[in-house]
């Protein structure tokens, strides 16, 4: 079972956002859908949760059309930064009413992450500060226990710690269970040790979709006295290179051959470095 993107499209006015885009996610799998600002992530997401009509194609959610499907729909949750949460209601009454959309909302689990996250359930949506708003939003991601749940920026406004809880709450949540979560993001380097699977999208179209261990191997870095790796680089496909101090650190796709590295080390390439080889664009 799964959700199917077969030749999606969406337009506003002449402007393309997204272009005849085919993918697969599957159960019980942390997907990485990666790609600049404005490439087309939250639109995707926001078609397959049926928040915007698309211009072509369609979206199957275990064999059912999205559109205008509440059974198809009662198996995605998207958590993203609208603001469509009354300010005035408090944390406690929004589990609830998440329940009230998802049968198998867990309002247990909802207290049970809000003290992990120190949050008071009796305060008002509107007295959260961004990051616990942020907070409040992943947790009712969580205890819906939809199938399918696509996380749009989930760490908006989350200090180091409670980024690092998020991630960890996701992980249990995927090793207990056989739901597949999709994770938007521009923190990169935070998030690849966790997916399994990534997606890139730029400019509407996908660019990049494989394992991170195929990725991964697609190249390597190698580090060492700046003369020696600029002699080993001049004749490869350099990505990018850097110094740290009197080290430099050269960035590479391709394979490497171990009798001509010498004294240099070699290391595997970073997610963040492929995907700036992939969208030409530094990101955090």
């Amino acid at each position: 079972m799964s959700i199917e993107i077969i030749n999606l499209s969406k337009s506003y006015g002449k402007s393309p956002a997204l272009e005849d885009v085919k993918l697969e996610f599957s159960e019980h799998r942390i997907y990485g859908l990666l790609g600049r600002n404005g490439a087309g992530k939250s639109t995707l997401l926001k078609l397959v949760a049926n928040r915007i009509a698309a211009t072509g194609g369609q979206v199957k959610i275990d064999g059912l059309d999205s559109v205008e499907n509440d059974r198809a729909q009662s198996l995605v949750y998207l958590m993203n930064d609208e603001n469509t949460i009354p300010s005035n209601i408090t944390v406690e009454r929004l589990f609830k009413l998440t329940r009230s959309f998802y049968p198998g909302a867990d309002i247990e689990k909802a207290a049970r992450l809000a003290e992990r996250f120190s949050l008071d359930p009796k305060k008002r949506i509107g007295s959260l500060s961004t990051g616990y708003k942020t907070a409040v939003k992943f947790i009712a991601a969580i205890m819906s226990n939809a199938k399918y749940t696509l996380l749009d920026e989930p760490v908006l406004g989350l200090d180091a710690a409670h980024r690092e809880l998020l991630y960890k709450i996701l992980i249990e949540e995927y090793a207990d269970s056989d739901r597949c979560f999709v994770v938007a993001t521009h923190i990169i380097e935070e998030i690849s040790g966790i997916v399994e699977h990534v997606t890139v999208i730029e400019k509407g179209k996908v660019i990049e979709n494989d394992s991170v261990e195929n990725l991964l191997k697609s190249g390597y870095s190698v580090s060492g006295n700046e003369k020696e790796v600029d002699e080993y680089i001049k004749d490869k496909n350099v990505i990018a290179t850097e110094k740290i101090g009197s080290v430099k650190i050269a960035y590479i796709l391709g394979a490497h051959g171990s009798a001509e590295l010498g004294y240099l080390e070699v290391a595997p390439l970073s997610l963040q470095k492929l995907f700036i080889k992939l969208t030409g664009e530094d990101v955090k």
